[in-house]
């Protein structure tokens, strides 16, 4: 039987090494988004649509009901889970009455992010200590805070929920190689639980943890006690969440986010890996027959049940919205679709993982060995999701901390041995270098530089990345027929509605709004004023209105950053603003 090593007390030592490494990437992070902060400027339009979810929530919206009001008169519903809301409302509430609305918002988008980066630091250390030893474990602590996957998730504003779908993903791991009982088991079930709950996106990785956790039961049927409990806790508890987050949405079909199609799905899987793991006198490739029989068993209740959710939850989008939108979602394009800088800094650090895991599995025997096998296992899964989905490339990060950790180690260690000062010094920055080789090698792209913007039209100001667009909030409240980039922004910076904004339950109202923008003056008019907006409004220079010019030289917006003027539009200036706006003339 695999057992975790015994080290009751290296927990506690590690600690004041996870603190003081979360201490100061923590105040880094904090001082160089501080602008970001005072100002609110959100990294993603998701992170100012999470905002919005929570401050509705406070301000009296149902706990069940997650669709915005005021995006397309609230006529669809958002996928999210409101489990992401929890933290963030706590802490707003709680310093609302202590400091006030202003300082309440600033202080939760700095503290949340914050915390949930500590918890991946301690459970990525916790994890490596079990499988590696304390000392890697504290090179663990050096290396997550120079993923940039993993900060770009887990800094200051980034209130989205793949920071916790990060630490999610990790506590299920943890426990996996705790002791194999029902304790752990039932930690591992309950994790990725709330992991599926939070998003549907966790599936993949969900799955290839159980997959790798009933592997270790083929080969070692003393797992079975924490199998079990892992399978009974997940189903379970994404049972009882879905109840619990949907209320009376709880029996509505979905394909992007747990309803009871994925439900049946995952019991049936779970019914069936049980019963192969109580089937009596069954040899090793019976066991792996039993279980390939009961992950078919679940694929087919989706293909047989729902089989438009095999396809994709953008498969439904128009080809428009799916060229003009999806396809410039560049977190849910493949690796080799990205800008180099970027492909390099998500799979770098796995590469260097995978690297060490090798290593540290060909040296080891024993328990140990089977446990580098395990985690070797996750790594490469994760890895390889990495290259088909960007978006997953934070969980890669952490993952791959075990083995990058024990491959510095090891070449710390050897930079140690070199007598000349000089060349150990050249030899341990080597070593750093090579276990963060996505960090040094977009260092080097970054320093290449990338393709300049298209210019605005001549004399016409430009916005940085849209933050201007808070200045509409002189305006009277009203509905404004904006970019879907900077409508999540809009309804976070300002009292105004939004027609659509880029979530694929928006897509009528999505698809209106980039037509539009690409359309004739005289079919746009005719899409305004079916919108019921009141006025028209983009930000020059930002990548939005830029690929509407690039698609469409002489369509609406084209012409309007020109300076073209139509009888239906009346320019509203505002004094000192780059933001463009109009009002619509009935």
């Amino acid at each position: 039987m695999i057992r975790a090593q015994a080290q009751p007390d290296a927990g506690a030592r590690l600690w004041p090494t996870v603190l003081i490494g979360w201490g100061v990437a923590a105040c880094v992070l904090t001082a160089i988004s501080l602008p970001q902060i005072v100002n609110l400027w959100f990294p993603d339009p998701d992170d100012a649509m999470r905002l919005n979810e929570v401050r509705d929530w406070l301000g009296g919206q149902s706990w069940w009901d997650v669709s915005q009001h005021r995006l397309w008169g609230g006529q669809f519903e958002m996928h999210w889970s409101r489990l992401v809301d929890i933290p963030l409302a706590f802490v707003i509430a709680l310093f609302t009455q202590i400091v006030g609305p202003w300082w309440a918002d600033r202080i939760a988008l700095t503290a949340v992010p914050l915390l949930t980066l500590l918890v991946v630091i301690a459970l990525g250390a916790e994890l490596t200590r079990r499988i590696a030893g304390l000392e890697r474990a504290r090179m663990a602590v050096l290396l997550a805070p120079l993923s940039v996957p993993l900060l770009y998730q887990l800094r200051p504003m980034r209130i989205d929920h793949h920071g916790w779908q990060i630490a999610l993903a990790l506590a299920a791991v943890v426990a996996l190689f705790g002791r194999p009982n029902a304790r752990s088991g039932a930690v591992t079930g309950l994790s990725l639980a709330a992991l599926l709950t939070v998003s549907l996106e966790g599936l993949p990785i969900t799955v290839a943890i159980i997959g790798v956790m009933l592997l270790a039961w083929v080969f070692d049927p003393g797992r079975r006690e924490q199998a079990v409990a892992a399978l009974a806790t997940l189903v379970a508890g994404v049972a009882l969440l879905h109840v619990v987050t949907r209320g009376p949405a709880m029996m509505a079909f979905a394909c992007d986010a747990i309803a009871p199609v994925w439900i049946a799905a995952l019991a049936t899987g779970a019914l069936g890996a049980c019963a192969a793991m109580f089937a009596p006198r069954a040899n090793l490739p019976a066991r792996l027959a039993m279980l390939a029989i009961a992950g078919a068993a679940a694929l087919a209740i989706i293909v047989s049940k729902a089989p438009s959710c095999t396809q994709g939850p953008f498969a439904t989008l128009d080809p428009l919205t799916y060229t003009l939108w999806y396809r410039n979602v560049s977190e849910g394009l493949p690796v080799w679709e990205q800008v180099p800088a970027w492909a390099l800094m998500t799979i770098g650090f796995p590469i260097a993982g995978l690297v060490g895991g090798v290593l540290a599995w060909r040296e080891s025997r024993g328990e140990a060995r089977t446990r580098w096998a395990m985690m070797l296992a996750l790594a490469g899964l994760s890895f390889a999701l990495s290259i088909l989905v960007m978006r997953t490339g934070a969980t890669a990060n952490a993952l791959a901390l075990p083995g990058g950790a024990w491959l510095l180690y090891r070449l710390l260690t050897s930079a140690r041995a070199v007598p000349s000062i000089p060349k150990r010094t050249l030899a341990t920055a080597a070593a750093l270098l090579a276990a963060t080789p996505g960090l040094a090698a977009s260092a080097l792209f970054g320093m290449a530089g990338g393709d300049a913007a298209s210019p605005t039209a001549p004399g016409v100001p430009t916005c940085n990345q849209g933050h201007e667009i808070a200045d509409l909030a002189a305006l009277p409240a009203a509905t404004m027929f904006a970019p879907v980039d900077v409508s999540p922004h809009l309804l976070a910076w300002t009292p105004h509605s939004a027609i659509g904004a880029g979530y694929h339950r928006n897509s009528e109202a999505m698809r209106r709004v980039l037509a539009t923008f690409l359309a004739t003056p005289e079919a746009a008019h005719a899409a305004v004023l079916a919108s019921h907006a009141d006025y028209v409004v983009g930000c020059p220079g930002t990548n939005e209105t830029e690929l509407y010019k690039a698609t469409a030289p002489d369509g609406f917006w084209a012409r309007l950053e020109r300076g073209e003027h139509f009888a239906w539009l009346q320019p509203v200036p505002i004094p000192g603003s780059p933001v463009m706006v109009w009002r619509v003339v009935r």
